[in-house]
């Protein structure tokens, strides 16, 4: 689900999904955006940084334990976020039943879309990986990568190549707290990141429970293309 190499030019946009828009922007009321809802269609991910990230994300220990607080913070809140997207609507939640699949549910971001207007999703389970994680359970990790899927790419309309998983990254980060959030970049950024640039695509990096450099959790680095400027979000 993840480009090959990194490689220019356009990136695909679909609409997003609506109902999860709402969700998320009710779930993150008060959150500080980045850019406004339509600039995540020109989000990209600038290659420079995107080598950086890789380097740091390799060079890393497999575990810091100084790392653990947001660890701790980005899994007690990734949680939270579950339970907000599978609670049943009429209490307040999105309603969406997820499924977990020992292999790799979608041959693209379209059949997953059309999971997720359906109020569905598949998601492939950790612990069918082979690659367990230093700090979450494989349970937690499956709530991340629901959760991601979802106000991640489903929220800012991209994909999964390396620009829609920078876009994904920038949406998916408004609904954590800012200690959260470093962790969440290790867990988006840092591995996406590291499989393409290091590893070509052709295998998954390994997992880690680290923080990366401050800067790169900071979304003002974050390119966006045709001279976009960072303003007030606007209803997805």
């Amino acid at each position: 689900m993840f480009e090959a190499a990194p490689s220019p030019g356009a990136s695909p946009y679909f609409p997003p999904v609506a109902h999860v828009c709402r969700g998320a922007r009710r779930y993150a009321s008060g959150a500080t955006g980045t850019v406004a809802f339509h600039a995540y269609a020109r989000v990209r991910l600038d290659p420079v940084l995107g080598a950086a990230i890789a380097d740091a994300y390799v060079a890393a220990p497999h575990r810091d334990e100084q790392a653990y607080a947001a660890y701790a913070a980005f899994c007690r809140e990734t949680v939270q976020q579950y339970h907000f997207l599978v609670g049943r609507a009429e209490f307040g939640g999105l309603g969406v039943t997820v499924c977990i699949v020992d292999e790799d549910p979608y041959a693209d971001v379209e059949s997953m879309i059309d999971d997720v207007r359906q109020r569905r999703l598949k998601v492939w389970a950790s612990a069918a990986s082979g690659n367990s994680h230093p700090y979450l359970s494989d349970g937690e990790n499956d709530m991340f990568r629901a959760v991601h899927d979802v106000f991640g790419h489903a929220a800012s309309g991209r994909g999964f190549d390396r620009h829609g998983e920078e876009a994904a990254w920038l949406k998916h980060s408004t609904m954590y707290s800012p200690l959260a959030v470093r962790a969440m970049t290790t867990e988006t950024r840092g591995q996406n990141c590291a499989q393409i640039f290091r590893y070509g695509g052709r295998r998954f990096a390994e997992q880690k429970a680290v923080l990366l450099p401050r800067l790169f959790s900071d979304p003002r680095l974050v390119r966006i293309a045709a001279g976009a400027q960072a303003r007030r979000p606007a209803p997805c």
